[in-house]
């Protein structure tokens, strides 16, 4: 087999397991991924799946070549990221992820400094609170609540993150407020869709009672705004909660809730001078901010009302990835 294409249509389905996930993967619709297996299997002669209910499952022959086609991904993947890391322009394409919420309350600000300072580089933000594999490029440099564990992976850690219940000033005055853990489930809670796994939609399955929930939602944007129009309770990263005027605290921070927040690229692209530019720049925008993030309301406040000092803190761009 000579085309790299007919390897990437079988990953593609082995990973997803469906036509319609490898379709999503490959950017094309599922009909067209079927006729493109048909085609492969008639060429090969060969049955690369099993056809069942719900899934495609590899046979034999359609196994070997899924691992085969990873060993290939792999040596291409570390291929363009080597010559990507050589690349010393100041221009072309960034791909970064970062969450919903870190996004809507913090991340556009300081991009917004970086394209200021950097007009040649073109950045495209991946919301998704799935952690993309910078492995496989799904993204050059993500912003994440994890540490990164892989050894591939290069980062720095930016500030931990604090969650906490939030209530309206109207829900609160109305039904008082919930002085601790074991007092949450005589309220209206407000929770995550079923099948969520984040560690807050674990926490509140694990701690509230079922029939608290009288509202739930996959985003935590969403869940705000629930609170804001007096819904419930929900639990929030307290960088989204605190800056909210009609919104308040509950109850202190739950340290078990506690995340770190992480400015992570892949370590053959941490050179790239696109990359590194941002990892300073953004990086320090980040720290500058990190009172907010580290729900610090006084220190932040402070903050807020002497930007010259915030800017003299985060000035030592080079610094930013050193600490």
């Amino acid at each position: 087999m000579k085309d790299w294409n007919e390897f990437k249509i079988v990953l593609a389905i082995g990973r997803a397991g469906s036509l319609v996930g490898a379709a999503k993967d490959l950017g094309n619709d599922h009909s067209t991924v079927f006729r493109w297996l048909n085609a492969l299997e008639e060429r090969r002669g060969v049955k690369l799946f099993d056809r069942t209910t719900n899934r495609y499952v590899p046979t034999d022959a359609g196994a070997q070549m899924i691992m085969a086609a990873e060993r290939l991904e792999a040596e291409i993947m570390t291929l363009d990221r080597s010559i990507i890391g050589q690349d010393e322009r100041l221009v072309g394409k960034l791909r970064i992820t970062s969450s919903e919420t870190l996004a809507y309350r913090i991340l556009n600000e300081v991009l917004a400094d970086f394209r200021r300072e950097h007009d040649g580089i073109e950045l495209e933000l991946l919301v998704d609170n799935r952690q993309l594999d910078l492995l496989r490029r799904e993204a050059d440099i993500a912003i994440r609540a994890t540490r990164p564990h892989e050894g591939e992976l290069f980062g720095r850690k930016i500030a931990s993150t604090p969650w906490t219940f939030y209530g309206s000033s109207g829900y609160l005055s109305e039904r008082g407020r919930a002085a601790d853990v074991e007092s949450l489930s005589s309220h209206v809670v407000i929770g995550w869709d079923s099948g969520a796994v984040a560690a807050a939609s674990i926490w509140l399955t694990e701690n509230i009672s079922p029939r608290a929930f009288a509202y739930r939602s996959s985003s935590l944007i969403n869940q705000l705004m629930a609170v804001k129009a007096g819904l419930g309770l929900a639990l929030l990263p307290c960088y989204l909660g605190d800056p909210e005027p009609d919104i308040e605290r509950v109850q202190e921070p739950l340290p078990e809730l506690t995340r770190e927040l992480w400015l992570i690229t892949h370590r053959d692209l941490r050179n790239t001078a696109r990359v590194r530019a941002f990892l300073d720049h953004v990086g320090s925008g980040l720290i500058a901010r990190r009172a907010v993030l580290e729900g610090k309301r006084e220190r932040a406040l402070d903050e807020a009302k002497a930007p010259d000092v915030r800017e003299a803190d985060a000035s030592p761009r080079t610094n930013a990835l050193n600490g």
